[in-house]
């Protein structure tokens, strides 16, 4: 086994966060309460290891607007706030409901931009975390997209793959797991060139490996490979590793963290004088 990925298995305080395709039906965007309860079990064995773990979840559009029959993703922002106020709650009952069958306690914890900026509400935030976790709750974490527009129009957070870098971050967090639709980094968009070659691990994410990026194609998700790439880039520079993996298979969580060749793993190299701010748009 290899010894980067053996460590992972004794990493301790992990943020995972799951993609909106990876926790909706493709065919219809509803629900897929067979992954949800999967997930569930995952996080809550992890956490029965005497782990911290957090959970950042895409999904309250996506859930919200099936709730009231809208078929196309809505367009509008103004509907797009009405439908994740919706689809957060739907979704948070879900999540309480899975967790609750393992007597899992857990919390839910809306963020904007504005929270990380200032820095008050980032300390509260980190306190808040920080007790949670003393208490034994398992954090279930989304961008509060009902009174924020910066994951609706890419201004400032951008969308729950940076989210889950920057809640790293904030908590010292020591590895954070992206589960998508997709394997892990290709050189090239693997749908379209079959020659693209598959990264297992990269050390440094330079502008070399940024240009890799390609941009979302799901349906109901709003991030891609360029915003993948950019959570990678904070995350490892926190000093935190940073895993990109395929969300079809629940199972490749544990497949993670049982040091199992699975995902693209990011390679932390924590930078001297780190400032989160720093990552941050200002708009």
């Amino acid at each position: 086994m290899d010894e980067m990925r053996e460590n992972l298995s004794k990493k301790q305080r992990i943020v995972v966060k799951v993609g909106s395709s990876t926790i909706t039906h493709e065919a219809t965007g509803n629900i897929n309460f067979a992954k949800l309860e999967k997930l569930v079990r995952l996080l809550t064995d992890l956490h029965n290891q005497g782990k911290e773990v957090v959970l950042v979840t895409s999904g309250a559009v996506a859930v919200g607007r099936k709730s009231i029959g809208m078929q196309e993703r809505p367009k509008s922002l103004s509907e797009k706030q009405a439908c994740a106020a919706i689809g957060q709650a739907s979704l948070m009952t879900v999540y309480q409901k899975l967790f609750s069958e393992y007597h899992q306690p857990c919390a839910q914890i809306l963020m904007t931009k504005f929270t990380i900026l200032n820095d008050i509400t980032r300390q509260n935030a980190c306190n808040t975390f920080e007790q949670l976790f003393k208490m034994g709750v398992i954090p279930i974490v989304n961008e509060n997209d009902t009174v924020s527009t910066d994951e609706m129009e890419n201004l400032g957070i951008g969308e729950n793959d940076t989210l889950a870098a920057l809640v790293t971050a904030m908590i010292h967090g020591d590895l954070v797991i992206l589960l998508s639709d997709i394997d892990g980094l290709y050189s090239d968009d693997p749908k379209k060139n079959p020659d693209a070659v598959f990264f297992h691990q990269i050390d440094d994410v330079n502008d070399s490996v940024l240009g890799m990026a390609k941009g979302s194609s799901s349906n109901v998700g709003t991030g891609g490979m360029q915003t993948k790439l950019s959570a990678a880039k904070i995350a490892t520079d926190s000093g935190a590793d940073m895993i990109i993996a395929n969300g079809d298979d629940i199972e490749n969580l544990r497949r993670v963290m049982d040091g199992e060749q699975v995902g693209t793993l990011f390679v932390a190299h924590k930078v001297e004088e780190f400032h989160l701010l720093n990552y941050i748009t200002h708009k």
